[in-house]
């Protein structure tokens, strides 16, 4: 098995994975939210008023409606592969007005060409198998002059815990992260306009790894790759794996790291597409 296919993402039992977890994530979405806040915030800064928003890796719908509070006279879509983390948002819905909720992949969005404004996506291209693909989808959703702004997490991401099982076992336990620079020359080769790819490099403490584990469960933030060991995880491994862990134990506390990669673009005004430039027509009316 190549080392690509081991590293490749089991997308039905990551959607089991988060279908369990969809009550018990805004309990330990901790970092999540932060990224999310620190979006919407560089979002407040952008003259950009979107009529259809699609939040796309909606999860149980927190930035949704963080969304929909900020573009009032806009559309609001939450978009996420797994049915009961779109119930949950459902629910909050009830506090703001309810967005429209669609039940599929990122790496195929159910959605017609040129139809959105704003795509949002927080913490959620790490489970896309395709980069490719996934942002060729983003640019064909996207109107002309649309915005793209997303956050998902870089290879260094839970360093420790992927450095402690290397000692133990040489099955991949920790999902893999895409490089900041990869997802910059996606973005190019997708054709969007002017992008801006940044990194911001988070910390969390616990005070013994299982704890971590428990967050990571309730999260739905499972190891899913393929290449991953199947079954149960015996005893003597998963001490021998505490024991590895206890090298990064600093003031008492065990560090969790995270690389949060953060991107923005937009759709060009002019899209190219077999040497043939398409001008929408409305720009062209305006330029009469």
């Amino acid at each position: 098995m190549s080392s690509k296919s081991v590293a490749h993402i089991d997308k039905r039992q990551a959607r089991r994975a988060f279908e369990r977890s969809a009550a018990s994530y805004d309990e330990v979405a901790v970092l999540q939210r932060e990224t999310a806040r620190r979006m919407l915030e560089r979002l407040s800064y952008i003259r950009h008023q979107p009529s259809v928003v699609l939040d796309v890796g909606a999860g149980t719908g927190e930035a949704t409606a963080a969304l929909a509070k900020q573009y009032r006279k806009a559309r609001i879509l939450a978009l996420d592969f797994a049915l009961p983390m779109l119930q949950q948002t459902r629910k909050r819905g009830s506090l703001f007005r309810r967005p429209r909720c669609l039940c599929a992949d990122a790496e195929q969005l159910p959605l017609a060409d040129q139809s959105v404004d704003l795509l949002f996506s927080n913490a959620a291209l790490q489970w896309c198998n395709n980069l490719e693909q996934t942002f060729n989808e983003f640019l064909r959703v996207l109107r002309p002059n649309g915005l793209l702004m997303f956050s998902t997490f870089g290879p260094d991401t839970l360093k420790e815990l992927r450095q402690s099982w290397a000692e133990v076992d040489g099955y991949p336990h920790v999902s893999p992260f895409p490089d900041m620079h990869d997802i910059g020359d996606v973005m190019l080769r997708a054709g969007f306009s002017d992008p801006v790819v940044d990194v911001d490099r988070m910390q969390l403490t616990y005070d013994d790894v299982p704890g971590l584990m428990r967050d990571l469960k309730a999260l739905g933030a499972h190891n899913v790759t393929r290449g991953r060991q199947q079954g149960l995880t015996g005893k003597g491994r998963l001490q021998a794996m505490f024991s590895a862990y206890e090298v990064f134990r600093n003031n008492g506390r065990l560090p969790a790291s995270y690389e949060v990669v953060y991107g923005l673009a937009w759709a060009p005004r002019q899209r190219t597409q077999d040497g043939v430039t398409s001008i929408p027509f409305d720009s062209l009316k305006q330029s009469l």
